[in-house]
């Protein structure tokens, strides 16, 4: 037995794939059921009431129309007998000559002497004989029922016999044929999935939305609505699109359909303004469809299958009709039958008569009629595959209706089932058709973006940077909110990870905006909010993975002082760094570049005279062709970094205007070329740190302006005394090195301020260091000295002091003299600073605030 659910089930099969059903498949189904009606009821009728009755043809010596020589021999006699309800007679001769030889119990012929009565009474003879007992055969009952059953199957042809069996196979072969490839697995699934899509598509509400908007967008209709509704209140559409690029912009290739604010509409909030479930639902159906897409544009499987399916209906219908016409006249009531058992019954032949002979022929009529009909209907379907290219679909109608000019045209399967759907209903596509524009996407995002990310949530994560300047960082949104360019008081704003970012008009009221981050974020701007930035825009951060992300409008930021670029830049695409050469960055002063470049890029020289700073950090590739850094003479930093530089480049030697100069984290042994130096006047900070440096030549004596040398984490030895030589060095960073031992010359750099020197091998500090008596900054730390001298007192600047990680037992009571000096300046472990005496750990606890410069 079936339960009502699974015949509930069953019944929903059909509405499922109804649209992908076109009249001719529809049509063809309805056929498919009169012709599995006919076999049924050919079938039921066979089964009930199909038989044959045979009675045996008396067997004569000569025919009916006897011979006048053979007149004298024998007597004859003509029978007339009835072949089946009164319709035909047939006039039959029997033969008494050859009689068989069980002979009938009635005389068949009458003696002479009844010849000669009068008519008159042969007349009433031969009707009394009629009436009373008719012709006697030598048969039984049982003989009759054998004869009958046996002549079924001998005289009957087979067709009719199995009529209604082979419509029924037919039948089913068609129907079969026909719903095969919503069955077949490697389709079926495919189907599912786009009829799912299709109907959510259909009466999503951003559909309607979309689909709503774009129509009423210039219509006249649209006008006349809003003419006559001056005295209504008017209710502004929050999905309008005040970012959305302009026509005349060149900034933003993109084109769709606008949504825009200038012109208010009177609608229905609830049609214009998308709940937050209809929102989330749509968005799951973008990335449906988008998968869906990738998942079945990449075969023809499904448009294959219904040709092929459509082809064997076709071959079918030319075979039934074929055979079936040769047997349409084989079927007749009347039949002889010689069964060949003249040895039971004493007859060699019968005639036989069929009563469903008129009914079947009828029905195999009626049969052909259809078959003809679903043939006709088969070749029409043959006809519309190969009339057009189903493998490609173009939604040029769609466009041109809705104003979506972005929908892209789909093939191979996708386009075959959205043929079949247009077959049913076009509206379908049309609806379709919203979910496959990036526009229509990148809208529906920014209505759900704007209502998550409101004004008040937006000024909650405003911070201050260590500038001092708020700050804005917006991470991975589906695109910038309205709510931002309401901010007018930001000076730094931050976009990472926003592929759809949209910088819109809105933006000249940041008038404090001066800075701009975009990490991974292709933004697109409008004219208007192009020569906003043109004109503030003072430093721009951006962050790539190629160099094709970097905006072009960058370029063209005439104003732009700073210029950040993070990324890929290898050698390939180094000409790519600038596409207008960098020429139009006019005021650019600071050029940071980190990648991977084998070469300074020869763009950047365009700008080369207005740089003041300029900073390459790689990651480790080797920077080989640094001649064009003699072009760049008002330079006054200069960084490169994890260049796998050898030596000190050659060309740096012509920076005249050179005041710093950092060469970290390379793979230089030797700076004998230091000497050369002594050519940049204006050279006062020297940063040699994270190298292989052995020694320090002494010609290091020549830099005279020298003010800060960083050489930590290099190979050095030892302190040559050419280093204290520099009068006016106020830093010096030798920490993690090998030295053992600090000169007493160290007394001759009275204004050195800080003194790096963590990480090494001192085991005593000489007291000449404390003749440093502007020191600031002392870090001793991760050494091996034992104690420190009482005259520390006479540093009385100090306010920073590391001693962890040496060899102490105690720390002076002379520290309590550093007047500036607190615990948070003092880096020791706690049982040492147990060891002071409890007023200087008071005084050392103090919550004093004390000015500290930690800059040179």
């Amino acid at each position: 037995m079936f339960t009502l659910a699974e015949v509930a089930s069953l019944n929903d099969i059909q509405p499922t794939y109804r649209i992908l059903k076109p009249w001719w498949d529809v049509f063809m189904d309805y056929l498919a059921v009169v012709m599995l009606m006919v076999a049924i009821f050919a079938g039921t009728m066979q089964l009930t009431k199909d038989q044959v009755v045979c009675l045996p043809v008396l067997q004569s010596t000569v025919n009916s129309k006897a011979q006048p020589g053979m007149s004298g021999k024998a007597d004859f006699t003509t029978v007339e007998t009835t072949t089946g309800q009164g319709e035909d007679t047939s006039t039959r001769t029997v033969s008494f000559e050859s009689a068989p030889t069980v002979t009938p119990d009635i005389p068949l012929s009458r003696p002479a002497s009844d010849q000669s009565q009068p008519p008159e009474s042969g007349q009433e003879l031969k009707k009394e004989q009629k009436d009373s007992s008719g012709r006697k055969t030598n048969l039984d009952f049982q003989q009759y029922v054998f004869i009958n059953q046996m002549c079924y199957h001998l005289a009957l042809p087979w067709y009719s016999k199995y009529f209604p069996y082979l419509v029924l196979i037919h039948t089913i072969i068609l129907i079969v044929s026909s719903n095969f490839w919503f069955k077949y697995p490697k389709t079926c699934s495919k189907i599912e999935h786009f009829v799912s899509i299709l109907g959510k598509c259909f009466e999503s509400p951003w559909t309607t939305k979309a689909l709503s908007e774009t129509a009423c967008e210039d219509s006249e209709e649209n006008k006349q609505r809003l003419t006559g509704a001056q005295s209504l209140p008017k209710y502004v559409s929050t999905s309008s699109d005040e970012g959305s690029p302009s026509a005349n912009t060149p900034m933003i290739t993109k084109s769709g359909f606008k949504f825009s604010a200038d012109k208010p509409m009177i609608e229905v909030p609830s049609v214009t303004i998308l709940d937050k479930k209809d929102g989330e639902q749509a968005k799951a159906l973008f990335e449906k469809v988008r998968k869906f897409r990738a998942h079945v544009e990449d075969s023809d499987l499904i448009y294959k299958l219904y040709v092929g399916q459509t082809i064997i209906k076709t071959v079918k219908f030319i075979f039934i009709l074929c055979y079936t016409a040769n047997f349409v006249n084989t079927i007749s009531f009347e039949h002889i039958c010689n069964p060949k058992v003249e040895h039971l019954i004493g007859y060699t032949q019968f005639e036989c008569t069929h009563n469903m002979a008129y009914m079947l022929k009828k029905l195999l009529i009626s049969y052909i009629s259809l078959i003809c009909v679903y043939g006709f209907i088969c070749l029409y379907t043959l006809f519309w595959l190969f009339r057009i290219p189903l493998k490609e679909y173009s939604f040029e109608k769609v466009r041109e209706e809705s104003s979506f000019s972005d929908i892209p045209d789909v093939k191979n399967d996708f386009a075959f089932l959205l043929h079949m759907v247009d077959q049913y209903d076009q509206l379908y596509s049309k609806r379709f058709g919203v979910f496959l524009s990036e526009v229509s996407e990148n809208k529906l995002r920014e209505i759900s973006l704007n209502h998550e990310w409101t004004f008040e949530k937006l000024r909650q994560h405003v911070s201050r940077n260590a500038q001092d300047k708020q700050e804005l960082h917006l991470f991975m949104l589906s695109g910038v909110p309205d709510a931002v360019f309401d901010l007018t008081d930001l000076d730094v704003l931050k976009l990472e990870l926003i592929p759809e970012a949209k910088i819109p008009a809105k933006i000249s009221q940041m008038t404090n905006l001066q800075e701009l981050h975009l990490c991974h974020c292709p933004a697109k701007v409008e004219q208007t909010a192009f020569s906003f930035l043109r004109d503030h825009l003072r430093c721009l951060h951006v962050k790539f993975t190629d160099v094709a992300e970097i905006p072009a409008w960058v370029y063209l930021l005439k104003n732009l002082r700073e210029l950040y670029l993070i990324g890929n830049l290898n050698s390939e695409n180094n000409k790519m760094i600038g596409l207008e050469s960098l020429r139009e960055l006019r005021h650019l002063k600071i050029l940071y570049v980190k990648s991977n470049l084998t070469k300074i890029p020869p763009n950047i020289t365009d700008v080369a005279p207005h740089l003041t700073k300029l900073v390459i950090l790689n990651d480790g590739t080797k920077l080989v062709v640094l001649n064009s850094l003699k072009k760049m003479t008002n330079v006054a930093e200069l960084e490169l970094q994890n260049c796998e530089l050898e030596r000190i480049p050659h060309a740096i030697f012509s920076l005249s205007n050179l005041q710093e100069l950092d060469l970290k984290s390379n793979s230089i042994r030797t700076i004998e070329e230091i000497i050369s130096f002594q050519h940049l006047k204006r050279l006062t900070c020297l940063k040699l740190w994270h190298n292989k440096i052995v020694n320090i030549p002494s010609s290091i004596t020549h830099i005279r302006n020298l003010e800060s040398l960083y050489l930590s984490n290099n190979k050095l030895e030892s302190l040559p005394a050419a280093v204290f030589s520099l009068q006016k060095l106020r830093c010096l960073d030798v920490s993690y090195n090998s030295i053992a031992l600090i000169p007493a010359e160290i007394g001759l750099l009275q204004n050195l301020q800080h003194f790096y020197i963590t990480g090494n091998k001192i085991d005593t500090l000489p007291k000449q260091l404390f003749k440093c008596v502007k020191l600031r900054t002392l870090c001793l730390g991760q050494n091996c000295i034992t104690s420190i001298p009482d005259k520390v007192s006479q540093l009385l600047q100090l306010t920073h002091l590391e001693l962890k990680g040496n060899c102490l037992e105690y720390l002076p009571a002379t520290l309590g003299q550093c007047q500036l000096l607190r615990k948070s300046g003092l880096v020791v472990e706690d049982h040492l600073f147990d060891t002071l005496p409890s007023k200087v750990k008071e005084m050392l606890n103090q919550d004093t605030s004390i000015p500290f410069a930690n800059g040179i």
